[in-house]
This record gives structure tokens, C-alpha cells and sequence, in this order.
């Protein structure tokens, strides 16, 4: 089995590496080509990936919670703008106002499936982040491209992978299989005040000062050259670890450590007027530049782990499809979540910021759902949310996921390229 496994894995790295160019004209997404490679190796096709919800939860949430974490520091570190600036409105807005109301959409749908409460919000729940690690079409170009839309979608889906957590909880109370608390004030103090704030302060405080020692290193002592890998894994593993340790969310400190580490990097060497300081080339560039060099080195390893990930969740959501899952009920929750649910709460909550009308429907269009998604179910799974009702919510979050891969990664390169293109038109 063994020697099976090293025969596919390398067959698919190598073609996927090798093919980089040819995939980028094609009009679909990576991430559809993985899905059904992952489901021709499930159990409905030569049957070499047996993971089951049912069965293996726990393995199943652990392989898409590293995902998700390399995703959101990447995020975090592309993300150059400052807190204070206009353009955090949107992206904030869509995390917080857009998704309690697509949750708040997505529930009623669930009740009218015949779904009981605890179930159809979990469904509402489990769907509704959006994802940073398929979404690479639809993101900021570079660290100082300051597009409104790109910049919203790609800060939203940094944020609400984490912010979505306390309506998981929620979800598991209401189930019975966790505690809320009298008059559901443990949830309100513990699970959205406490675990929230204090995951954003741990992310913030490492990322800050992990950053600092770093460059202080690098500058006065000529130590911690070429480190980058070791940086990266460290300051996510810590920031995840001592978060999740005093009951706060690992996600979004893993995402404030990132992008505490493009803060210290905007703070310490600000482009010049006109145009971007780009980093030298190597670890030995000049100490004004090392900031630079440091971010843009562990983006790059960041980058590099994020593909990987993809490409192994993506196989195993893959080989968790069955032709029985895209039931009536299923398919419905999907188009009713990508056509109805997620364009009218962005249309409506971000009616007063700064972005236009076409950016709007973009915005609403593209919210993405995968890795994420996956990983909430498994939690669930995992935590005991095992029944008939949870069967269905499996299926359509599984539905839901691939209608999302297809439609939008068939869409993006085409809508993003007239986007553009209005964009420079409109230039002087």
C-alpha cells in the first residue's frame, strides 16, 4: 500500500508541477481537477483513500485544521494595509453583518427541510466561512494591492474562518453534546467574547514579537539568516497552541500572527513614495531591507505549504463523495446557499461602504466555500454530532462544496478578467 501511495502522490505532484501553465488556461479550477482525482481514488473507484466522517473524524478535522491554519497566516501576510485604513470596512462588515445573515438565511432553509434547530444550524454553521485557500483567483494580487474587492474577499476569508466558531458551539449546544451554560451565558462570555478576542490578542502579541526578535537578529547580531521554515511553523504552532490552551480560537490568532508580521514589515520599511520597495534577493540583503526579505520569504514558503494542503483536503473531499449525496435536499441547500443566500447578505450589509455596485455582486458571487467547510463538519463529527439529521447536513456540505469548486472556479479567471479590465478602463 505503501508503494501505491508514493506511485500516486508522485504522479500527481509531478503533473501538477509540471503542468502549471497548461492548468491556468483551462476553465476550470485546480481544485476541481483534485476532486475528482480524490473521488476516482475513494471508495467509489479503486478505493485507496477509505476516510470516512463516520469513522474517522478526528483524522479527517486534524488534516484540514493544518490546512486552514497555513492558509489564514498566509492571508494575514498579504494583507498590507493598515487596521486604521477605509478599506477594512467591507471585509470586516462581510465576516460580522454578511454572515450572521447568511447563517441566520441558511437556518430558516434547514427548518424548512424538516431539519430540527440544533441541526439546521449547524448546517447553516458549518457553511458559512468562506474559503482562503481556494479562493487564490479572487485574492489580492500581491502584498500592496489595495483592490477593494480583491482586498475584501481575501481579509473576509481570513476572518470569518475563525469568526464562524461560535456559531459551531452553538450549534453543539443546541444538540446536547455541548455546554452553553444558564441562559447560554457561558456561550456569550466564553465561547464569542473570550475565545475571540483573546485568539486575535495571542496571534497579534507572537506575531509582533516573534517578528521583532527576528529582525533584531538579523540586524545586530547577523543570526537567523535562512530560517524562514522554521519561523513559519513555529510562530503558527505556537500561536495556534497557546491559543486553543486558554479556550480561545486558534484560527484567528494564527491569522493575526500573519498579519502582525506584515504590520512590523509595513512599520519598519515603508515603500518609497511612487513605487513598492521590493526585497533583496537573498538573506543577506541590507538591514533596511530585512523586513522586506523576511516577509516575503515566509510568504513564499507559506504559499508553497498551502498548495500542498490543497491539494491533499481536496483529494480526500474527493473520495468522501457519493453519487447518494447529491439528494434533492442537498443540491437545493447549495444553490439556495450560492444564489440566494450569500449575494443578497453581502448586498445588503455592505450597502454603505465604499464599494461599488459591480464590486457588490462580485463580492457576493464569489463566496467560496471548501476547506473550511470541511473542517467544521469533522468537528462536529468528532465532538458527537452523529445522526440522521447530521446525515444530511454532511451531504449537503459536502454538495455544497463541490457546486461551489465548479461554479465559481470555472468563473473566476473570466468575471476577475473583465473586472480588471472595467478597472483600467476606467483609469486615466
Amino acid at each position: 500500500m505503501f508503494t501505491t501511495w508514493c506511485l500516486v502522490c508522485g504522479v500527481l505532484l509531478v503533473a501538477v508541477g509540471l503542468s502549471d501553465t497548461w492548468r491556468r488556461s483551462l476553465p476550470f479550477s485546480t481544485s476541481a481537477i483534485y476532486l475528482v482525482a480524490g473521488y476516482v481514488l475513494g471508495p467509489e473507484g479503486f478505493g485507496l483513500l477509505r476516510l470516512q466522517l463516520g469513522s474517522d473524524p478526528v483524522a479527517l478535522e486534524r488534516l484540514a485544521e493544518v490546512a486552514v491554519l497555513i492558509s489564514l497566516f498566509a492571508v494575514g501576510l498579504r494583507l498590507r494595509a493598515p487596521l486604521s485604513a477605509p478599506i477594512w470596512r467591507a471585509p470586516l462588515l462581510m465576516a460580522t453583518l454578511a454572515m450572521l445573515c447568511t447563517i441566520a438565511f441558511m437556518w430558516a432553509f434547514g427548518l424548512a427541510l424538516g431539519l430540527a434547530s440544533g441541526a439546521a444550524l449547524l448546517l447553516a454553521a458549518v457553511l458559512a466561512p468562506t474559503d482562503p485557500v481556494l479562493a487564490s483567483d479572487v485574492q489580492v494580487d500581491h502584498a500592496r494591492d489595495h483592490d477593494r474587492l480583491r482586498f475584501s474577499l481575501t481579509a473576509e476569508g481570513g476572518l470569518n474562518d475563525g469568526a464562524a466558531f461560535p456559531f459551531v458551539m452553538l450549534a453543539l449546544g443546541l444538540l446536547g453534546l455541548h455546554d452553553l451554560g444558564r441562559f447560554s451565558l457561558r456561550w456569550w462570555g466564553v465561547d464569542l467574547l473570550w475565545a475571540t478576542a483573546a485568539g486575535l490578542l495571542i496571534g497579534w502579541s507572537l506575531g509582533i514579537a516573534f517578528s521583532r526578535a527576528v529582525l533584531f537578529l538579523r540586524r545586530e547580531k547577523e543570526q537567523a539568516l535562512g530560517m524562514e521554515s522554521f519561523f513559519t511553523l513555529g510562530l503558527i504552532a505556537l500561536s495556534y497552541g497557546l491559543a486553543t490552551s486558554v479556550a480561545a480560537y486558534g484560527f484567528l490568532s494564527v491569522f493575526a500572527a500573519g498579519l502582525a508580521m506584515r504590520h512590523v514589515e509595513r512599520r519598519d520599511s515603508p515603500p518609497e513614495r511612487g513605487q513598492a520597495a521590493e526585497p533583496m534577493p537573498g538573506p543577506a540583503a541590507p538591514a533596511g531591507k530585512a523586513p522586506a526579505y523576511m516577509a516575503k520569504a515566509v510568504l513564499d514558503f507559506t504559499l508553497d505549504l498551502e498548495r500542498l494542503a490543497e491539494l491533499a483536503v481536496m483529494l480526500v473531499i474527493g473520495s468522501l463523495l457519493t453519487v447518494d449525496a447529491f439528494s434533492p435536499q442537498a443540491v437545493a441547500v447549495a444553490l439556495f446557499l450560492i444564489f440566494v443566500a450569500r449575494p443578497v447578505a453581502v448586498y445588503l450589509t455592505t450597502m454603505r461602504c465604499a464599494l461599488t455596485k459591480r464590486q457588490r455582486l462580485l463580492a457576493g458571487w464569489f463566496g467560496i466555500r471548501g476547506i473550511g467547510s470541511l473542517y467544521y463538519l469533522a468537528y462536529a463529527y468528532a465532538h458527537g454530532a452523529q445522526s440522521a439529521d447530521t446525515s444530511v447536513v454532511a451531504d449537503a456540505v459536502l454538495v455544497s462544496i463541490v457546486a461551489s469548486v465548479l461554479l465559481h472556479g470555472s468563473s473566476a479567471a473570466p468575471l476577475m478578467g473583465l473586472y480588471r479590465r472595467a478597472r483600467s478602463w476606467r483609469r486615466p
